[in-house]
């Protein structure tokens, strides 16, 4: 007797398909687009997990002590850098999942500060869209301002990236 077959699976990628998250290619935004991301919340363990395996073992954020004692700001400070790690992964899911080619680089101001339980989310402004000399990509320009869940500005800063055109049909 001859085994069943089971059917065979669909290969993960076809070229007529374009997989849920993919983001925008450089041609489908234009300046003056705006999008936001989906909130996220900064949790203890976000803190505890970032400064451990980044080395931001500062006393501002491994003493409790040193807070209350010390510190300006009441309350489980964020690292700058953590809520610009989370915030840039909020839109990449959104915008740039394959289609980002190079981050090239920006300029970041911290404008108040994040704790712990802030719920964050970014709002994406196109501001620049330039192609490039070679065919199929661009430069593009946005300015992401980054809100808690009071509606207030925590950080603001300008991506420049190099981004995917439409693939040419063929």
């Amino acid at each position: 007797m001859k085994p069943d077959k089971k059917p065979r699976a669909k290969p993960h990628a076809t070229p007529h398909t374009k997989p849920l998250g993919h983001g925008l290619y450089w041609q489908d935004i234009k300046v003056g687009d705006h999008f936001h991301t989906f909130g996220r919340t900064i949790t203890e363990t976000d803190i505890v997990n970032f400064i451990s395996c980044t080395g931001m073992l500062e006393v501002l954020f491994t003493s409790e002590v040193y807070r209350q004692t010390e510190s300006q700001i009441k309350g489980r400070l964020v690292p700058g850098a953590l809520v610009f790690s989370i915030a840039e992964g909020l839109t990449i899911m959104g915008t740039i999942q394959g289609t980002g080619l190079a981050f090239l680089g920006m300029d970041l101001e911290i404008k108040g500060p994040t704790l712990a339980d802030d719920t964050i989310r970014v709002d994406i402004d196109i501001t620049e869209v330039r192609p490039t000399s070679k065919g199929g990509r661009a430069i593009v320009r946005t300015r992401n301002t980054v809100t808690n869940q009071k509606g207030e500005v925590v950080m603001v800063y300008n991506p420049l990236r190099m981004m995917k055109g439409h693939p040419v049909a063929s």
